[in-house]
């Protein structure tokens, strides 16, 4: 799964692919370089960012909520445009809004990724459920602007089993079809840095819980963190390539099903070396 970010403050590309000409171009490129989806983002979920109104407080310091209509002008014309250009490729919106899920699929979206697994807009799970669309439900603790003060848990992986097991049965409940979800653990939503390495080493845990699963590793802080150890700063973004590919073969051969990448062709070679690996009958 290739990431197109169509917004001006991503924590990896920020304003880079802004433009929906040149988010276009960076999607067919992507294709080309072998992601099998395309997941168009337009609303940044890094630390700090407020996402839903009604959690604003005079105490916390928030950044502007962006709207479903500012959301959709950045998205669709970026599904169209790929779409038009490339009719078979497989796109995701990835949002939390139930308008913009619905004008996507409308458009030709076959997959909503909602990183609140359907908790920040009630009207998400039905939504998807009539768009008998493929669905991503990921789990976050809490929102982005409570993320650094969340405190740890002790037992990630059981409390990770137990809330999403929760939302897998909020989108039964709503009518989406068991074979239509994903699950995703949410590297770095709402994890702390010491929570995140028990996360990837037990991953395997998570398919007791018997649907596909997706990781998302790529530019993660706790990759800047390990990264940068050796020189006592966090890598930026930029600089979290092999730390990000070693993170995502580890999932690999943990069995995870799809891996949500910023640079493909990379990760499609070390993916193709995992594949084999785990075809010769090798595991973590």
């Amino acid at each position: 799964m290739g990431v197109v970010n169509v917004t001006p403050d991503s924590f990896s590309d920020g304003g880079e692919f802004l433009d929906p000409t040149r988010a276009i171009e960076h999607a067919l490129r992507l294709l080309d370089e072998g992601a099998d989806i395309l997941d168009i983002g337009g609303e940044s979920t890094r630390p700090g960012t407020q996402v839903t109104a009604h959690e604003a407080s005079a105490t916390v310091k928030t950044r502007p909520v962006v709207s479903e209509e500012e959301e959709l002008r950045r998205v669709l014309p970026v599904v169209q445009g790929i779409l038009r250009q490339c009719p078979d490729a497989v796109v995701s919106v990835d949002t939390y809004k139930s308008g913009v899920a619905l004008a996507a699929g409308a458009a030709g979206a076959e997959i909503v990724n909602d990183v609140s697994a359907f908790q920040w807009d009630p009207k998400m799970a039905r939504t998807c459920a009539e768009l008998q669309c493929g669905v991503v439900l990921m789990h976050t603790r809490g929102q982005p602007h409570q993320w650094r003060d969340l405190p740890s848990e002790p037992d990630i992986v059981a409390l990770l089993e137990h809330e999403l097991a929760n939302r897998v049965q909020v989108a039964f409940e709503r009518g989406v079809r068991r074979e239509r979800i994903v699950l995703d653990p949410g590297f770095g939503f709402g994890k702390n840095f010491e929570e995140n390495y028990p996360l990837l080493a037990h991953f395997d845990q998570l398919h007791k819980m018997g649907f596909p699963l997706l990781a998302g590793t790529s530019r993660k802080s706790f990759v800047g963190r390990t990264v940068g150890k050796r020189i006592g700063v966090d890598a930026p973004p930029a600089e979290r390539l092999y730390g990000s590919l070693a993170a995502m073969v580890a999932s690999i051969l943990s069995g995870v099903h799809i891996v949500r990448v910023h640079e493909v062709k990379p990760a499609v070679e070390a993916a193709a070396v995992a594949d084999e690996v785990l075809a010769a009958g090798g595991r973590l």
